[in-house]
């Protein structure tokens, strides 16, 4: 379900238009840190302006016409096993999917923030950019 809901999302992006993204319903702690994320993105990544998605959600951020989307509060990637190593971008863990080559997923102790990224886009610079406002919205005190 999910590859079909990221297909989707490249595939039926148009100009202007909000992006259709399945957002995610996490609850407790996740549903806290993704409304603190939320409202800490930036409004340009890569060189695209924050879009709209469909149907709008605290949960979901696109840039330009869904060439970058962003679901916090997702379920831990089915394929990540434990002995797994984690991209370390600037003291944020992300693990890239190896059957999905434009997905990310950020791994935190309060919620698991999932990134897809055109392949037009270096995901390490993207991931960099959004690595600061995960760190910030998921770190408990």
């Amino acid at each position: 379900m999910r590859s079909f809901a990221l297909l989707s999302l490249l595939v039926l992006a148009g100009c202007g238009a909000a992006v259709q993204v399945e957002p995610p319903v996490p609850q407790g702690e996740a549903a806290a840190a993704c409304g603190r994320l939320s409202g800490s993105l930036p409004a340009q990544l890569a060189g695209l302006e924050r879009g709209r998605s469909s149907p709008e959600s605290a949960y979901v951020a696109v840039w330009g016409d869904g060439e970058i989307a962003l679901r916090c509060g997702v379920s831990r990637p089915s394929q990540m096993a434990p002995t797994d190593q984690l991209l370390e971008i600037n003291g944020v863990g992300w693990f890239a999917d190896p059957d999905t080559p434009t997905l990310f997923t950020a791994v935190t102790d309060t919620a698991y923030v999932e990134v897809t990224a055109a392949r037009t886009h270096e995901p390490a610079e993207v991931l960099a950019d959004l690595s600061e406002p995960v760190k910030t919205a998921t770190t408990t005190s």
